[in-house]
């Protein structure tokens, strides 16, 4: 038996972790504030369960149900489960269910008599987990094509609701008197779950990197991983209102030619580069710097910091060159919300000034009006008027790039639409449901460090009282998985430069973001402007 040792951190710890999530471009991680840190009992650590004083944890290997004290981590019991591969494991106030995954049985099990008091066959194939609800049993089914969680009638089986799971890899199973938890082995990553609707709210870091059995203790959700033989008490709740992770140091050099390929002249060239600050997601490192030097620096109505290049008298045949290069730290962010703490009072000036129509999204339309109207019902949760809005946008778009940033109720009606489409849309939604919302414009690194982008990308922000500005990106978020779905509600990927911030039509940069430009002509000219932004890691000094 290994000896047991208990490590107490009180702060954010760094992990290494091998990442399945193919957005995230760097190895090392924050996550989830770490309270304690267990040695498990064994080597094959499965379900876990917490009985109010005491952990429980199923060995599949040897097909044991070992009782500790979790602030020991010292063994006080040892019983032997009623069927030979125990997965899941839950506590109904007074006895442990067992789901096992040779037998496909679910078994009551009396602790202190040591005797099955009641069993159901499994209604699913593959009952990796299970969770007790205080009414119901809930099973999560891990069969790869057709993963579910279950609420189930404990006295016989039956189903009573049934959602798609969060991921294919799912293993562990809790619930916390509101939200059901799912670890994923394969993402290693751990959700949270709306009973509801199945929605998943948060998406975690799991501690290690086989993420298996979840237990919820009041303040708590403990993990055991079956790689690292542990078992870790995870503060959700402490570890603040957002994590960042995948840290890395890049260049980006962002370059706009312009050519007179005509006859005339170019008499004025304005060229408006957008200004990257810093924000949460990304540090500049030192000046940025331009060539040639821009004219100027004004702000448009919304805030943003533009550059201003003035040319003139570009003849034919005369080309120009624009640069502007950038050294940051870029950092994917995920933010911790709790639905029911989403409230509060909205700032006057954000609701003044992010809940105006404009050409793009047409809120006032009957249309727009109707689908509001009927999504949102008499739903009063500021999250969940959002989240259903989002859904909504997930369930009846898919993603096109067919040119083109057409309005919300024709991009809405057409059932299509480019991530500029995307974003208009869920503005439009939202500020008809009277949700402040506005939207970021950035360039992005294309798979690799070394890369180039000509296509950007932009999404949205929703205020949030409570938590401040919540990046939610329907296009991203528009995949198979319900995990992918609840990431792109409030997170985003080390992947960009952000440049833009924006509520509408700009006076400079119009509905473009990254750069726009004005011109006046002379003759016949044939004007030419082609952008692209280069991406170079940065070596660590």
């Amino acid at each position: 038996m290994k000896r047991v040792k208990l490590t107490i951190m009180f702060s954010v710890v760094l992990a290494v972790l091998l990442l399945a999530n193919p957005t995230l471009l760097a190895d090392k991680v924050e996550g989830i504030k770490q309270a304690a840190v267990l040695d498990s009992p064994t080597d094959f650590g499965t379900g876990l369960a917490w009985d109010g004083e005491y952990l429980w944890l199923a060995d599949r290997k040897d097909g044991m149900l070992i009782k500790m004290n979790p602030a020991s981590g010292k063994i006080v019991d040892r019983i032997k489960s009623p069927g030979y591969r125990p997965s899941g494991l839950t506590w109904d106030g007074s006895q442990l269910w067992i789901s096992d995954l040779e037998t496909r049985m679910i078994y009551r099990l009396d602790p202190k008599s040591k005797i099955v008091t009641h069993l159901i066959g499994s209604p699913v194939r593959s009952p990796y987990g299970l969770a007790w609800d205080g009414k119901l049993l809930w099973v999560l089914d891990a069969s790869r094509d057709k993963s579910t969680i279950s609420s189930v009638d404990p006295n016989d089986g039956t189903t009573i609701d049934s959602h798609k799971a969060p991921s294919s890899g799912g293993t562990g199973f809790a619930y916390d008197g509101k939200y059901l938890w799912v670890s994923d082995r394969y993402r290693d990553e751990i959700y949270m779950v709306s009973p509801e609707y199945g929605s998943v709210v948060n998406v975690f870091h799991a501690p290690g990197p086989f993420a298996y059995g979840l237990a919820w203790d009041g303040k708590y959700l403990w993990n055991v991983d079956y790689e690292t033989d542990k078992i870790y008490a995870l503060d959700i709740w402490g570890t603040g209102k957002h994590y960042t992770y995948g840290e890395k140091k890049e260049k980006v050099i962002f370059t706009t030619l312009i050519r007179n390929q005509g006859e005339g002249i170019l008499k004025t060239f304005d060229l408006y580069y957008a200004v990257p600050e810093e924000i949460v997601s990304q540090t500049i490192l030192g000046n940025i710097e331009w060539n040639p030097e821009p004219t100027g620096f004004i702000k448009d109505k919304w805030g943003q910091k533009v550059a201003h290049f003035h040319l003139e008298d570009i003849g034919p045949c005369d080309d120009r060159k624009i640069e502007m290069k950038v050294k940051l730290k870029t950092r994917a962010v995920q933010y911790i919300i709790d639905p029911e703490k989403v409230k509060g009072e909205i700032p006057k000036e954000i609701l003044d000034k992010y809940l105006v129509d404009d050409l793009k999204y047409d809120i006032e339309n009957p249309y727009i009006q109707k689908i509001v109207k009927k999504t949102i019902g008499d739903e009063k949760n500021y999250y969940w008027k959002a989240r259903k809005l989002y859904d909504f946008l997930l369930e009846n778009m898919y993603y096109e790039l067919a040119g083109g940033w057409n309005t919300a109720p024709t991009v809405i009606k057409r059932g299509n639409g480019s991530c500029s489409e995307y974003t208009f849309s869920i503005i439009s939604l939202c500020r008809a449901a009277g949700i402040p919302i506005r939207y970021v414009g950035s360039i992005v690194i294309r798979g690799d460090d070394a890369s180039w982008d000509d296509v950007y990308h932009r999404w949205a922000q929703i205020y949030m009282p409570g938590y401040g500005w919540i990046d939610v990106d329907a296009s991203r978020g528009d995949k198979e998985w319900p995990a992918d779905q609840g990431r792109a509600f409030g997170g985003f990927s080390n992947a960009f430069l952000i440049t833009t911030t924006g509520g509408g039509g700009s006076e400079f940069l119009s509905f473009n973001y990254n750069y726009d430009y004005k011109y006046t002509a002379m003759g016949r000219v044939n004007i030419h402007v082609s952008q692209m932004a280069e991406w170079e890691p940065v070596e660590e000094e």
